[in-house]
């Protein structure tokens, strides 16, 4: 109320009080206010921490199954591997099922050598499963599976796919790079194969290799000969070696070598032949067997040798050749034989002359035969060089005229 007694309006009389209220202290309104605004930024602080916060906390699961290759495409009877992650946050025992594959198909868990159902997690590296599944030959379409994984209250699942298509099946071929060896019955033939996997799937391969009765034929594996059995990667190779020996004495022909690799369920076969040309075989020797002769020195001394062929084919262009000491000259009616056939014999007549200085002893002297078909033979015979018939009657002579000489002397002094 006024001093003149009229009434003042409430909202004036609030503004009057607020505007005496002293400087520089705020008013209850705006006390309010600042308090609103500071919830507000705190809610929103809140807000964007719970934000950041909640991929981490999606992130942290306890346990996980993965493979690099969920879902392939294989052949009519391929094996498939399927190598599965399996990780945990804390050391945990995880037990491990799989369920989808029909009743025809082969499948497995495997660890550290081993069918397994279950696997122990350190909390830090991932532990690895593998799924083994043997597709049948007969199987078609898309099958799925699925890994389930449990450990405690956590559960994981992982979807595997197989894709069967014929298209994709590939081959796995042995070619060789000689596939014909030709050379006599004594010596080994040694081929060189190479077995190729074209296929999408890693497969183990062995080898085997059969000759005819009584040959000694051997496939190995290049490098690793002791080995029974070996990994060739999808589309890679492996080199194979096959070695044959034939018997000895074995007649000319030709001759089939068969190879045969098993590739998982694959068998690749292969052929190989032997040309065989015959054995060569030179022996040499003197008529009637006698490695040793005489003559004089300076003087041709005749010696009978034979050449003969026990193997199974000719040999040509027979070459011969003999050596001794110093200043010997040696020379032979057939220097070249142009052939020698198979079981046949054939005697050179040799003569065999020592230098004229030759002192009187016993020297060796060698004569070699040898023929086309890198065979050769030689012999040492023994040769005793005797003094001359000439130095003989020459001595005689002197030692005639010596006697007659004093002879005469005796003759025609002796009575004085």
């Amino acid at each position: 109320m006024t001093s003149n007694g009229q009434l003042r309006p409430a909202g004036r009389s609030r503004q009057s009080a607020d505007s005496n209220a002293p400087q520089g202290v705020p008013g209850r309104e705006g006390v309010l206010g600042r308090v609103v605004a500071r919830l507000a930024v705190l809610a929103s602080i809140g807000a964007l921490a719970l934000t950041a916060a909640a991929p981490a906390a999606l992130a942290a699961d306890p346990l996980t199954l993965s493979t690099a290759y969920p879902a392939v495409v294989v052949a009519p009877g391929a094996k498939v591997t399927f190598n599965v992650s399996v990780t945990t946050d804390t050391p945990q025992r995880v037990a491990l099922a799989l369920s989808g594959a029909p009743a025809a198909w082969k499948a497995s868990l495997h660890g550290g050598g081993y069918v397994i159902d279950a696997v122990q997690t350190d909390g830090t590296e991932a532990a690895t499963v593998r799924v083994d599944v043997d597709v049948p030959a007969d199987a078609t379409g898309t099958t799925r599976m699925t890994l389930t994984g449990t450990a405690g209250s956590s559960v994981a699942a992982l979807a595997l796919e197989i894709r069967v298509a014929a298209d994709v099946a590939g081959d796995v071929t042995i070619v060789s790079d000689v596939p014909s060896l030709q050379g006599p019955s004594s010596q080994t033939f040694n081929f060189n194969l190479r077995l190729s996997n074209d296929t999408a799937q890693d497969l183990t391969f062995s080898v085997n290799a059969q000759g005819p009765t009584g040959w000694v034929v051997e496939a190995n594996l290049t490098g690793q000969s002791q080995a029974a059995s070996a990994i060739i990667k999808a589309g890679s190779s492996s080199a194979v070696t096959v070695s044959a020996e034939p018997p000895p004495g074995t007649p000319a022909g030709t001759y089939d070598i068969g190879v045969v690799a098993i590739a998982g369920e694959r068998t690749i076969s292969g052929s190989l032949q032997v040309i065989v040309t015959g054995s060569y075989d030179l022996a040499i020797s003197t008529d009637g067997g006698r490695l040793n002769g005489r003559g004089a020195a300076g003087e041709a001394s005749p010696i009978v040798v034979t050449v003969t062929n026990s193997g199974t084919a000719a040999v040509t262009n027979v070459k011969m050749a003999a050596t001794g000491p110093t200043g010997w000259d040696f020379t032979f009616d057939q220097p070249t034989i142009a052939s020698i056939g198979e079981g046949e014999t054939v005697n050179v007549k040799t003569e065999i002359k020592p230098a004229g200085d030759a002192i009187a002893g016993d020297y060796n002297v060698t004569v070699t035969a040898t023929g086309d078909q890198s065979t050769r033979d030689s012999m040492t015979i023994r040769f005793t060089v005797e003094t001359s018939i000439l130095w003989g009657i020459i001595g005689g002579g002197l030692i005639a005229i010596v006697a007659a000489g004093v002879w005469w002397v005796f003759q025609r002094y002796g009575r004085r």
